[in-house]
């Protein structure tokens, strides 16, 4: 069954604690968390995301999906490392070098965390391939990084497509995960992609039923 990774980016402040509670009431299997620098991307989340999971662990057991749009990779791995996370993805496009790759990845799962890798839409997956034996996940942008509530890129699923039939091809287990614009309208796409964790954020946030909208995604 297909996974379901909600974006907490568009959550209040004023409602946090209890929108993250309800969240794992209506059946979210992760927490997603977008930390963003204001250089890579033009938004900053750094310090509210940080506050948002340290909330989260507080009340919640489910595992936290770490996603880094930064220019200082190292310095947001360390800072999320003592709160745990399942999975820590930082994007290809922001490495000078295939060893750099490397580095992130192995320092990663040195501390025990499932090392990912996301990619923009513009970004041809040929790019990644080699680093798919190392990777426990994939993050495929369906929108440009930074802003929440975007339509979703159709052409992006085909990458998500080529890339499932890339893994099992090369017998290999890597996860495809997809974020931007996954809604009920978008989830059939995703799913006919092979896709195997959907992160949404505005289409379950802004509904009056989360456990509604997250049974209908998967």
């Amino acid at each position: 069954m297909l996974e379901i990774s909600t974006s907490i980016l568009t959550v209040e402040k004023d409602n946090a604690t209890k929108t993250f509670y309800d969240l794992e009431v209506a059946g979210t299997d992760y927490y997603h968390i977008d930390v963003m620098d204001g250089k890579f991307v033009e938004r900053n989340t750094e310090k509210m995301m940080y506050e948002y999971t340290n909330i989260i662990k507080q009340i919640s057991n489910l595992p936290l999906d770490i996603h880094l749009m930064v220019e200082n990779v190292k310095e947001n791995i360390d800072r999320y490392l003592p709160l745990n996370p399942s999975i820590i993805t930082f994007h290809y496009e922001i490495c000078k070098s295939d060893e750099e790759v490397i580095d992130y990845i192995n320092y990663i799962k040195e501390n025990n965390i499932k090392p990912a890798i996301s990619i923009k839409p513009a970004t041809n997956i040929d790019k990644i391939k080699k680093f798919l034996p190392m990777l426990h996940m994939v993050l495929i942008m369906t929108v440009e990084p930074g802003k929440g509530g975007q339509k979703l890129i159709p052409e992006a699923l085909k990458k998500a497509k080529e890339l499932k039939q890339y893994l099992e091809k090369n017998n290999l287990d890597t996860y495809i995960e997809v974020d931007g614009g996954v809604n009920k309208d978008t989830i059939d796409m995703v799913k006919d992609a092979g896709v195997d964790i959907a992160v949404a954020g505005s289409s379950i946030i802004s509904a009056d039923d989360f456990k509604e909208v997250i049974s209908e995604l998967k």
